[in-house]
């Protein structure tokens, strides 16, 4: 099974991915495309997100059974942690999300 998650994506490609693959829900795509569909789905995805984020989690030969790929504006990024993947986010220094002072 492969799962699809696109924020803030332009609507062509939710509309290319229902093609191949089932809405759950806004933005979510569930289904059982081949590798071969799957690796050019990615490199559509992956040249046309813009400033939206993407999201792939599909089957592969480890302890967890599946691997991610991401693509865009990353707020989460897959991380190798022991032979896990973890989704780590990028730190924030401590005042870079307060206003400026006057």
């Amino acid at each position: 099974m492969t799962v699809v998650v696109l924020i803030a994506a332009p609507a062509g490609l939710r509309g290319h991915l229902t093609r191949w693959m089932v809405e759950v829900n806004a933005g979510v795509f569930v289904g059982n495309p081949s590798r071969r569909i799957r690796d050019r789905l990615w490199d559509l995805l992956a040249t046309r997100i813009g400033d939206g984020q993407a999201i792939l989690v599909e089957p592969a030969n480890n302890e967890q059974g599946w691997s991610v790929r991401t693509a865009g504006k990353d707020r989460w990024r897959p991380t190798d942690f022991d032979g896990l993947i973890l989704s780590a986010r990028r730190r924030t220094q401590p005042n870079e999300n307060r206003p400026q002072a006057r």
